[in-house]
């Protein structure tokens, strides 16, 4: 029956897509939050897909039972685990189908030591994701006190490798926590930025996409230093290619990066009123990096100019 949820015409997909439309429209939708609007987009299409298989006659909400795993699986992490439990509390079948429970783990915190270990007999991922849960919001009040529980219950080993993937595969950590617990344990952060991959990226995305996953200070300091040191040895590493017809090397990055993020305050802020020219940034830039094109430079202006902030 769950398939036949999936077996939409023509027409029935077209109203969809317009319904949704609206929805976005009347929520102020934009590009301006991605994030946002991709679990709206997400959120809506399920309602509308609902809609469809049981009608818009019928009241009251659907049995999740009825429904393909994955769907349900998607419904259920639009809640927390206090949510999940009351939720359980009414679908007693559901709320005991370990399956569930291990998708849920699995999508919310993507990497965990005891993922990879045999699992005991009465092993329960229900209650491993209300072990994950409690410990997330340690960690965000009490970074070390948050690792500590994940290691108290076995989910976690003390090897920074493991703690690196486990911070890198889960969306539940604060980043200003984060950021705390990075900064004394250097041997963590070493294998995290291991774990990105710059291959074939643009200068300025891949540092985006750098500072996504570990924030920049809020001031200029030895930590930010050291972020984009190690930024400029892997950026290099992932890009050989590129480092060899362009004449870049780690250090030369490392202006780069210096010159992006000065530059990105400089378009940014709204306290600058003289903003830096293209040609400006070119002739500054190429001052502290002699081997870069002025090419080059210039598109990395364009970038900033045209896409923003480096470390918003």
């Amino acid at each position: 029956m769950g398939q036949a949820l999936w077996r939409l015409s023509p027409r029935q997909q077209q109203q969809l897509q317009e319904e949704l439309a609206d929805q976005l429209a009347e929520r102020g939708g934009g590009k301006q939050d991605s994030d946002q609007n991709k679990d709206l987009c997400s959120a809506l299409f399920i309602y509308f897909l609902l809609l469809v298989f049981v009608g818009k006659e019928q009241s009251g909400f659907i049995d999740l039972e009825m429904l393909p795993p994955e769907l349900g699986i998607t419904i259920l992490s639009y809640l927390n685990a206090t949510d999940l439990c009351l939720a359980g509390c009414v679908w007693q079948d559901l709320g005991n189908d370990e399956y569930l429970w291990q998708g849920l783990c699995k999508s919310t915190w993507g990497h965990c030591s005891i993922y990879n270990k045999r699992l005991r007999a009465g092993f329960s991922y229900r209650r491993l994701y209300l072990q994950l849960d409690e410990g997330s919001l340690t960690f965000n009040a009490n970074p070390q006190e948050g690792i500590s529980y994940f290691m108290s219950k076995g989910i976690l080993v003390d090897h920074p490798k493991e703690l690196a993937k486990f911070i890198f595969y889960t969306r539940r950590l604060n980043w200003k926590m984060l950021r705390i617990y990075l900064d004394e344990r250097r041997d963590v952060l070493d294998e995290l930025v291991t774990l990105h991959n710059f291959s074939n990226q643009f200068l300025p995305n891949a540092l985006r996409e750098f500072f996504r996953h570990i924030h920049a200070p809020e001031e200029r300091g030895e930590y930010l230093e050291t972020l984009i040191t190690k930024f400029s040895h892997r950026f290099c590493t992932c890009n050989p290619a590129l480092v060899r017809d362009l004449g870049l090397n780690p250090d030369a990055v490392y202006v780069l990066c210096y010159s992006l993020i000065l530059l990105s305050i400089d378009l940014t802020s709204p306290h600058v009123k003289n903003k830096m020219s293209k040609r400006e940034f070119i002739r500054n830039t190429r001052r502290a990096a002699h081997n870069v094109s002025e090419d080059f430079v210039g598109h990395l202006y364009d970038n900033i100019y045209l896409i923003g902030h480096v470390a918003a």
